[in-house]
């Protein structure tokens, strides 16, 4: 074979952010190693984050907290609220890092990435994964743990072994397991990337058990009882490259909505807080060089309060021209929550979505109805600058308040270190 035409084997890693919030919380504080942390979930609710040692103390995941308080206590558990501009700005520090061992990457969420190693020369593949395991967490801070394999499932899985096993080196290179079938066999089918609980059980009602099962079962007749994705399972199980690489693609909708910290009942805090929510969307719009061409408001009283009014209302609000200029969104939200509005109920959430969704490069203007003008692109763009510069918020409307009486409980919060000024941390 000519080397014209040759094509390196393909080698894909899953590289995962080892319990990833409570690791965000652990840079700044490494008092805090070795100790059980948890993070909840909007105004203080829930456990939706646990360090190792607080899964190993029994603590589940979901758990409310207020159920879980004395147990917690006596474990001497660190408690936080979710601080969701540390976690994103931690997430895009390590995805940076990742970027620069690979020309070809995937982000895949927060905290998981995949990376296309396929170029690397296979003897010396586990010695560049742990190096880039090494280098992240000495960059980052944050402790990472990689799969390779020659397709994502199996990348996948071979992540989860890692993690499961704690190998050392945090990297596991399937390729190079000389008892894949015994590691399969040992792989509970539901784990598998893409098996959800329903198709689990009707795998299990089938004899399906295990990973290895299902590699060994019939593509066709599988695809035929499910669907053309369990067949492009069952084939990367096999090691057949079916799921490339995605380039990320701007979203066709985009919602922004906070549960309040406290009942609302004023019409002015629910404005506040619905403008606030559409300043969130709108940079985001524009982040992905969009423009949205409706918005729909909703808002909604508690749903297990007996002794409180029962409402939920939303309302769709129609644009002339698509727009990304946050002013008119929140010109056209205040106007539906004026007609959705009850006065008496307690309310307990708002929210809004941008829809009709479509690139501003795309977007034709006509005669009579013109697109956003430069003068308000300019001043978007500016407003995007500043507070991207200076910390979110640092330029406001308005009308979205300023002490915000409504804003969710964060009793627990920790700095936001690496994007206020004001709370970078002291060392001494």
């Amino acid at each position: 074979m000519s080397l014209a035409n040759y094509a390196p084997p393909k080698r894909i890693a899953l590289v995962d952010c080892n319990n990833f919030y409570a690791s965000c919380e652990r840079v700044f504080r490494p008092d805090w190693e070795g100790k059980p942390i948890g993070v909840l979930s909007n105004n203080d609710g829930c456990i939706i984050a646990r360090s190792n040692e607080l899964k190993s103390a029994g603590i589940p995941m979901g758990a409310p907290y207020f159920k879980f308080k004395d147990r917690l206590r006596e474990l001497d558990a660190v408690i936080v609220s979710s601080n969701y501009t540390l976690y994103g700005d931690m997430s895009s520090r390590v995805m940076t890092m990742l970027s620069h061992y690979t020309p070809h990457m995937e982000i895949y969420s927060i905290d998981e990435a995949w990376l296309d190693l396929s170029g690397i020369n296979p003897l010396s593949l586990d010695a560049y994964g742990r190096e880039i395991v090494s280098r992240v967490y000495q960059g980052t801070g944050i402790p990472v743990s990689m799969g390779i394999a020659p397709t994502k499932v199996l990348a996948k899985v071979a992540n989860r072994i890692c993690k499961k096993y704690n190998v050392p080196g945090k990297l596991f290179n399937i390729g190079s397991a000389d008892n894949l079938n015994e590691l399969l066999a040992a792989f509970d089918v539901g784990d598998v990337w893409g098996v959800g609980r329903k198709w689990a059980e009707k795998l299990n009602a089938q004899g399906i058990y295990s990973a290895l099962d299902l590699r060994n079962s019939d593509e066709n007749e599988m695809r035929k009882r499910y669907s053309i994705v369990m067949q492009r399972l069952i084939l990367e199980l096999r090691g057949i490259s079916c799921l490339e690489f995605e380039e990320p693609e701007p979203k066709k909708e985009i919602m922004a909505s906070r549960s309040f910290g406290q009942r609302v009942t004023d019409k002015a805090d629910l404005k506040e807080a619905v403008s606030f929510h559409v300043a969130r969307a709108a940079e985001k719009l524009r982040g992905q060089g969009s423009v949205c061409g409706a918005l729909q408001v909703y808002i909604r009283s508690g749903f297990h309060n007996p002794r409180e009014t029962t409402y939920s209302r939303s309302v769709l609000c129609s644009l002339s021209v698509p727009t990304s200029d946050t002013g008119r969104l929140i010109g056209a939200a205040l106007k539906g929550v004026d007609q959705i509005y009850r006065e008496g109920v307690r309310y307990a959430k708002a929210g809004i979505s941008l829809l009709d969704v479509c690139q501003e490069s795309d977007l034709q203007a006509n005669l009579f109805q013109m697109p956003d003008t430069p003068k308000s692109q300019a001043l978007m763009k500016s407003i995007d600058q500043i507070n991207k510069r200076y910390g979110k918020h640092t330029m406001t409307y308005a009308c979205q308040g300023i002490n915000q009486s409504w804003e969710m409980k964060r009793g627990f919060k920790t700095p936001s270190y690496t994007t206020q000024w004001s709370e970078i941390p002291n060392v001494k």
